[in-house]
Formats: structure tokens, sequence, C-alpha cells
């Protein structure tokens, strides 16, 4: 074990109030570190079914995120200038956000998601939808009904799974000979260089650095061409893989990338280790903070109710000082956090005149949107706390 938390139910398993008094399980989190590959994952797997097949996560809901998914279509389009009509999947494709896009480019696109909720959604709003999980054999049927694809992508879903080796399988089959698959993950190296350790949690199975992927597309008979450091939910990469013997040059950004880790120690278990002390300091300067609120008499609530919220609150037991949590995704809403039972409001709240006099921006990685979006709330007085990746009062 490399390192462990306390456990906690499942990240997005919010529950509507007719449901409070039953308990929600819990399950252990750990994080494991393999001596051969240098890959980090979760020590415990939960039944994905529990976790995908009803989706509260909505892509659409952050302008922010709308409008990285707009850059990333033109980056796509400008890199690798798939023809017209080419086909383009997206592998855990939410509401179809990222589609929509290239669709409007003209592309025939298709999305694979195992959300009910989200499938209908995307659907509805024109975006061909496969209501199932992505697998090799899903893959046989889409590329006869649909053909083969020019482009594959699965942004923040390559943590999630756990046979990678058949879903990579799956998507080696489904790309044409000169097709690119194109993946954005978390990046190991801005959870521990940041302490966002409250990205931990059951549904990221994986915590992926670029050297033990490498490894693993080369075993698939597939090459890693390109890899960029971006700045989503707190630091990212973007990973692009062709087919061996693919028409594309591996980029110096890959070798650099690589050498970066292997200097920072990343095949070794030494960085994860780090996390803990990390985690602990934090925990003293924010436990003492909300003390000194609490104290005083101020009332204190959250904004932003993401699926990491979970680990942070569970792990700081925070669980019992929020009032309640502000949400801009309806689906939250009316909802309750999992396990602590927070209840998750509408931001309207704030408009009302009952001005809270700190908020714990939960959303971190959000925080600048939500800080500008809501500034007559500091403007009333009030105060925003961004825990991470520092601790700031604003």
């Amino acid at each position: 074990m490399a390192t462990s938390f306390k456990s906690t139910p499942l990240a997005n398993d919010f529950i509507p109030s007719n449901l409070l008094s039953k308990k929600q399980d819990i399950y252990p989190l750990g994080l494991m570190f393999c001596n051969s590959c240098a890959h980090h994952q979760l020590s415990h797997v939960v039944n994905p079914d529990l976790m995908f097949e009803h989706y509260v996560y909505v892509s659409s809901t952050s302008q922010t995120f709308v409008k990285h998914f707009e850059n990333y279509k033109t980056s796509v389009l400008q890199n690798y200038s798939p023809s017209k009509n080419a086909l383009i999947v997206d592998i855990g494709s939410n509401d179809g956000i990222l589609l929509d896009f290239f669709k409007r480019d003209g592309f025939n696109v298709l999305g694979i998601d195992p959300a009910t909720n989200l499938a209908m959604q995307a659907n509805t709003m024109g975006i061909e939808t496969i209501n199932r999980f992505f697998t090799s054999k899903l893959v046989e049927e889409i590329v006869t009904n649909y053909g083969q694809a020019s482009i594959v992508l699965a942004n923040n879903v390559f943590a999630h799974i756990d046979d990678l080796s058949d879903v990579t399988k799956g998507i080696y089959n489904l790309l044409s000979d000169d097709g690119v698959f194109i993946f954005e993950v978390s990046y190991l190296k801005q959870v521990i260089e940041n302490n966002l350790f409250d990205t931990i949690y059951h549904e990221h199975l994986s915590y992926h650095t670029l050297t033990p992927l490498l490894t693993f597309f080369n075993n698939h008979a597939m090459d890693i061409i390109d890899c960029e450091e971006i700045d989503t939910h707190g630091g990212s990469i973007r990973v692009t893989v062709q087919k061996k013997d693919g028409p594309y040059i591996r980029k110096t950004s890959v070798t650099k990338i690589i050498a970066d880790e292997c200097a920072l120690g990343f095949n070794t278990i030494n960085p994860i280790n780090t996390l803990t002390d990390k985690i602990t300091y934090l925990k003293k300067e924010l436990t003492a903070l909300v003390d000194t609120i609490k104290s005083s008499g101020a009332n204190l609530i959250g904004y932003g109710a993401p699926a990491k919220a979970t680990t942070l609150l569970y792990e700081f037991g925070l669980s019992d000082q929020l009032e309640y949590i502000i949400d801009d995704n309806p689906l939250k809403q009316g909802l309750y956090t999992p396990g602590s039972h927070i209840p998750v409001i509408s931001p309207d709240v704030l408009m009302k005149g009952d001005v809270p006099s700190y908020m714990i921006v939960l959303a971190w990685n959000f925080a600048n949107q939500i800080m500008e979006q809501h500034r007559y709330y500091l403007n009333q007085g009030g105060h925003f706390i961004v825990p991470l990746p520092n601790l700031k009062v604003y």
C-alpha cells in the first residue's frame, strides 16, 4: 500500500431526502504502487454499475469546460485534419458537449456512455449515443454499423476503467490505420506536487504518469506520439496514440515528459509518500481555520459538490461543519451529499439576503469562475475559502 485514506461512500452517490434513513455503503480507499511498471492504482475496485449507470456530473454545467472542449476540438482538427464526414467517437461522452462541436463542423459523431440519463439527454440533443460500457465486443458492432473511426476520444475516463487491456484492444480495432486515439486524464505529478489528494476516489482507479502508459500502449501494438500538460482538474495530460507504423512522428514532448518524470523519481514510490505529509499539514491548517470560524459564531457553507468533495470532507472530518452546499448543477440540487448528507441547493439562496459569512469552494478548480460569478457576495462582506492547491481566504 502506497498510501491510505479514510473509507468513504461512492463520491457521486448523492441521495434524495426519502433515502436519508438508509445507511450508505462505504468502501476502502487506498493507493497502490506497482514496483514492476511504476503505475499507481486503487487497492479496491467497486462495481462500475454502481457508479456510472446513473451519473450526476454533467460536463456542460461548467462554462470553463465548455470553452475547454471547444478549444480541444480546434486543436484536434488542426493537428490531425480528419477528412470531412469522418467518424469521431467519444468514449464516456457524457452529455455530448465535445462531440457537438465536431458535429457542427460536419463530422459524423458517435458517443458511448453507460449513464442512462446522460445518454438519453445527448440523444435528445441530436448527439447519437450508445448507452453501454465501451468494450472490445461493442466495437465489433460499431465497426459493422458505422465503420472505423478517424478520431477516438476519451476525456477523464481512462482512469475509470478496470480492464484497460480490453478497452485498448477495442480502441485499436475501432481506429482506422491512420487514425489517432486522444485522451485526457488527471496527471499524478500534479496531484502530488499540488496536494490534490481529493481527486483520489473510487471512480478514479488509475493515477497516470506517462512512463507506464508508454509501456502499456507498446504492449498493445500502439505508440504514444504526443503528450502535453493542460490545466483541467488542477493538472492533466492530453495523450495522443496511434497504431504502430502509423503516419505520425513522435513529438519531442513525449521524451521530455518521460525525462522529467524520471528526474522527479516517479519510477519509485517516493513521490507518493510525500503526499501523506502534505495532507497532514493542510488538515491542520484548514481545521484550525474552520475552528476559528465556528468559535466566532460565523456560519460556513460549501460551494460546489464535485465528486472530489467526498474525499476532502471525510479525510478532514468536515462533514458536520457545513450547513449546506451550493451547486450550479440542477441534477444535484435537492439531493444530499454521499454519507455526510449535507443538503445541496441552488445558488439562488445567495440572492435572498441570508448571506453566509464563509464559503469553502469545494470545486476549487473552478474557484476563479465561481468568485467572479458571485462577486456581489464578496461585496456584501462574504469570504471565499479555496482549500487547494494552497489554502487561501478571499
